[in-house]
């Protein structure tokens, strides 16, 4: 989720029901150098909590000073990335690549732990491929040295997200005798119904929903709703989608200043607006005007084109 769970998107999916969320992962590397990028990200506000930072890196040392760093800004805890399968961040023996070496994801998890007085938890993946499934021993590891929780995406590096996932691998630590902390799910969660079968089915203590989020946050709500009625909340109609990215593109405007916030929503317009018919026009507007009121014009014009309508 780097360049997309920041503070404007996490508000969104705060507004729509989202119960916990984090920021996008952090270089530990990039904190202990004051990187201004990596600095930023560890902006929180009130309004998000619970709300965790995420960091992830190779270094024991660097793990241990940048866990310093985000315990002096007081998130509600810190999360650990074993998980990111991008090959920039595996071949520096971060993300996933810790998966090919549980001693070495032992002691970067328990330099954290040494920096911080906060909750640590960690976010991971099954194992490297198929043939080296270990989040077993993952996850008794962790839990012995002292990791709050654990959130486990179904897939293995190998799989990048492509293919299923396979929450039978999260179900088997579940129902191990000797894990006790919570155990989270991830992966392919998009739908109301896929989510109250898997927890059905599962029996894990939450689920984290990333990629349908993007462009869509009322996926929260309409999860919870189901949930508890068995029914579906109406569709977010034009009306609903223009709000919510006119107040995505404010947001980043008031956060990263307005050129920035400008060019980095571009990115989003296509999701907000998909399946809208006929819509080339006003999604080339979005992705090429650079003047925030003239972009405004567009979130009007596109309202009184399609006033009304079920998307």
């Amino acid at each position: 989720m780097e360049d997309v769970s920041d503070p404007p998107f996490r508000r969104l999916c705060k507004l729509h029901g989202a119960d916990l969320m984090y920021s996008e992962f952090i270089s530990s590397e990039g904190l202990i150098r004051d990187a201004i990028k990596s600095r930023q990200k560890l902006d929180i506000f009130d309004y998000e909590r619970p709300v965790g930072i995420q960091i992830f890196g190779g270094d024991e040392e660097a793990m241990e000073m940048s866990a310093r760093i985000v315990d002096t800004v007081q998130p509600d805890l810190v999360d650990i990335n074993f998980g990111c399968p991008v090959k920039k961040v595996v071949c520096k023996g971060a993300g996933a690549g810790v998966l090919k070496d549980v001693d070495l994801m032992v002691r970067l998890t328990k330099s954290v732990i040494k920096g911080t007085s906060l909750p640590v938890t960690v976010k991971t993946r099954l194992g490297w491929d198929e043939n080296s499934i270990n989040i077993d021993e993952v996850a008794e590891r962790l839990q012995d040295i002292g990791v709050q929780a654990l959130t486990v995406h179904a897939r293995t590096r190998a799989q990048m997200y492509k293919g299923h996932s396979d929450w039978s691998h999260i179900q088997r630590i579940k129902e191990n005798p000797r894990i006790t902390m919570p155990i989270f799910g991830n992966g392919d969660i998009d739908s109301p119904e896929k989510a109250l079968e898997y927890k059905n089915k599962y029996g894990l203590d939450g689920m984290m929903i990333g990629r349908a989020a993007i462009g869509y946050p009322w996926i929260f709500d309409e999860i919870k709703h189901y949930f508890k009625t068995g029914e579906h909340l109406p569709l977010p109609n034009i009306a609903a989608r223009v709000e919510a990215a006119r107040n995505h593109l404010i947001w980043s405007m008031e956060w990263k200043g307005e050129r920035v916030g400008i060019v980095e929503m571009r990115r989003h317009y296509t999701n907000y607006f998909k399946g809208i018919p006929h819509f080339k026009e006003h999604r080339q507007k979005l992705v090429t005007l650079d003047e925030h009121n003239a972009l405004l014009q567009v979130f009007d014009d596109i309202i009184q084109d399609y006033s009304g309508q079920l998307v």
